[in-house]
């Protein structure tokens, strides 16, 4: 029997979906640096809105949403939208670029954690180690005192130091990202790529517009340059559109465990950015931290030898 074909367009959907979400994790720091974070995450979701409206219709083949695809769209904007952008962009402002990129490195064990608790999938030894190498890499960075803080992130809250507060933030991202990469296999399932990005944006804007709408009453609009206004542009369709329908575009063809390779493009190209266009610089032991949360992440996802038999046989 033939062997069936490598999904390449799905598996660029992914690594370019990823790669993205890396992109606008560094670039939002000069658009905190010019805004508050509420209003930065209202006027993503509103942006991307106005983007997305006419995905929005319900193709003739799809069929209605029922009360449990609307809980599950719901659950998937609150925690991978609404709490993923507060705590990454709070994070993000409290550490550098490359401390996130770091950090979501731990995307592939955290979804292991979450399947397991959650899905009630057995996590073996190599799962085991590879969260245990990611765990490391983390610890290592957030304790290096080598690496440049932050303006924002002088002094300490309840006796910590904000920048590992920064590092603890964008640590919950990575759990509400998990969580929104296993949510999202199910639903593309039932819904098509550019519907579920269109519906999970229009409940963050739902989520966001208390708190934007009150922190934009107040904000001085004359901050924005026009290459903020242009950066801003890019930041809230690479997260709210692009990056969304890239992701659940792959995650249709991908099983979720394979797809959870591609993560690895978040944490490269967050941290590559960070070095290369915002100045940061990466100490030794943030090199080895990196170096550690990569080998958990490959770790993690390294294909199963058996059960790659198995199925050859099978075919066969």
């Amino acid at each position: 029997m033939t062997p069936p074909r490598t999904p390449w367009t799905a598996y660029g959907a992914l690594a370019a979906s990823m790669a993205l979400v890396g992109s606008y994790v560094a670039l939002s720091k000069p658009l905190l640096a010019a805004m508050p974070v509420f209003v930065l995450a209202w006027l993503r979701y509103l942006i991307g809105a106005a983007a997305m409206l006419h995905w929005l219709r319900r193709p003739a083949h799809e069929p209605p949403l029922t009360p449990h695809t609307h809980a599950l769209l719901f659950v998937q904007a609150l925690l991978g939208n609404f709490l993923f952008t507060l705590c990454m962009l709070y994070g993000v402002r409290l550490t550098t670029a490359s401390a996130a990129g770091v950090i979501m490195a731990a995307i592939p064990a955290m979804v292991a954690l979450q399947s397991w608790w959650l899905l009630r999938e057995r996590l073996d030894a190599r799962s085991l180690g590879a969260i245990a190498l990611a765990a490391l890499g983390i610890g290592l960075f957030s304790l290096d005192k080598g690496a440049a803080t932050p303006a924002a992130a002088q002094g300490t809250w309840l006796g910590v130091p904000l920048p590992l507060w920064g590092n603890l933030l964008v640590l919950a991202a990575v759990a509400c990202e998990a969580a929104y990469v296993v949510i999202g296999k199910r639903l593309t399932g039932r819904l098509a790529p550019k519907r579920i990005a269109a519906l999970i944006n229009l409940w963050g804007l739902v989520l966001m517009t208390p708190l934007g709408a009150w922190a934009a009453w107040s904000y001085d609009w004359s901050r924005m340059s026009l290459p903020l206004w242009a950066l801003l542009v890019f930041y809230a369709l690479a997260a709210s559109v692009w990056s969304v329908w890239l992701w659940m575009t792959g995650l249709r063809h991908v099983p979720a465990a394979r797809a959870g390779v591609f993560t690895v493009m978040l944490p490269i190209s967050a941290a590559t950015i960070g070095v290369l266009v915002m100045g940061e610089r990466l100490t030794p032991v943030q090199w080895g931290a990196f170096a550690l949360a990569l080998v958990g992440l490959v770790a993690a996802t390294w294909p199963d030898r058996v059960t790659s038999r198995t199925t050859d046989r099978s075919a066969g």
